[in-house]
């Protein structure tokens, strides 16, 4: 599968994710759900890997990496974020998490030696310019009280976490590790420490049998994990994790777009403003050249023919 669609899957799926999440809310603590999530999508991925006689066997040294992809990707990450939404909104938390955007640039310097490019940092900054544009309105009406500042730093520590977690996974990449596995493994390692948070805060592992729940559920395990972290951990493996950092920048936009449709979100000057600024930033961050950087294993983004 070519770059260019791997980018697509992944930010039309995650952007239409925020969307599912909404059904999630209420009846089951946060932290279950994502038990449940990623314990299911795990299962999914063993089995698949069974039936396609893919090889589940490895090492103590690489299942250190498939550890570390469970603690920073799929379980730190996601409490960090859903604890963040106590205390702020979610555009504000959708702001919060475009910093992953610099924090891979920076960290794919300090990690890989990448150097990003100018167009790379323009495209970049144009993107969260978008960002911050089309939420203008909703941030105008927050004051910086103690549990919005709060709620913000955890929101900011996620994005960091979830930087660190795209930098393990493009190192264990380099060192071969296949993807399907690596997230299989991972998201049964997620699954476990997201559980042993829960029981620890003394929440009760009850499930929703309501269609919105189960459904929803199903959706975010089906294809916000297995499909999209597959696609979009693939292409960090081939362009780094710079550039695909950027997707973060981009799912917004789905889910703004979903919100007008579905949540009746008026469209505005504000709302075309930011639009343009993501897709203007998004075309220099695609359409630049691989910089120079000293690992391997990384191709070119492709471009549309």
């Amino acid at each position: 599968m070519s770059n260019l669609a791997l980018y697509i899957i992944t930010v039309l799926i995650w952007g239409s994710t925020w969307f599912a999440i909404e059904f999630q809310l209420g009846v089951v603590a946060p932290e279950v759900s994502i038990v449940y999530r990623y314990a299911g999508a795990s299962l999914l991925l063993f089995a698949w890997s069974r039936y396609r006689g893919l090889s589940l066997s490895f090492g103590i040294r690489q299942h250190g990496w498939f550890l570390l992809l469970g603690l920073f990707l799929f379980g730190l990450n996601y409490i960090l974020a859903y604890r963040a939404q106590i205390y702020i909104t979610s555009a504000l938390t959708a702001i919060a998490f475009t910093t992953i955007v610099w924090m891979n640039i920076l960290n794919a310097r300090i990690f890989f030696g990448v150097r990003a490019g100018r167009r790379v940092l323009f495209g970049s900054l144009l993107g969260v310019a978008g960002i911050f544009t089309l939420f203008a309105p909703q941030i105008g009406e927050l004051t910086l009280t103690d549990t919005v500042f709060y709620g913000s730093v955890l929101a900011v520590i996620s994005a960091l976490v979830a930087s660190v977690g795209n930098m393990v996974s493009q190192a264990a990449q380099q060192r071969s590790l296949p993807v399907v596995q690596s997230n299989a493994w991972g998201m049964f390692y997620g699954a476990i420490l997201t559980g042993f948070v829960a029981v620890i805060e003394g929440n009760s592992f009850q499930f929703d049998w309501s269609p919105g729940y189960v459904t929803s559920l199903a959706y975010l395990t089906v294809f916000g994990s297995i499909v999209a972290f597959g696609a979009y951990l693939t292409l960090l493996g081939r362009i780094g994790a710079h550039k695909a950092g950027y997707v973060m920048v981009m799912f917004p936009v789905v889910a703004l777009i979903l919100s007008m449709l579905f949540e009746g979100l008026r469209l505005d000057a504000t709302v075309i403003l930011g639009t343009v600024l993501v897709l203007a930033g998004n075309m220099f961050v695609l359409r630049t050249r691989q910089p120079r950087q000293k690992s391997q294993f990384v191709e070119p983004l492709q471009e549309p023919a």
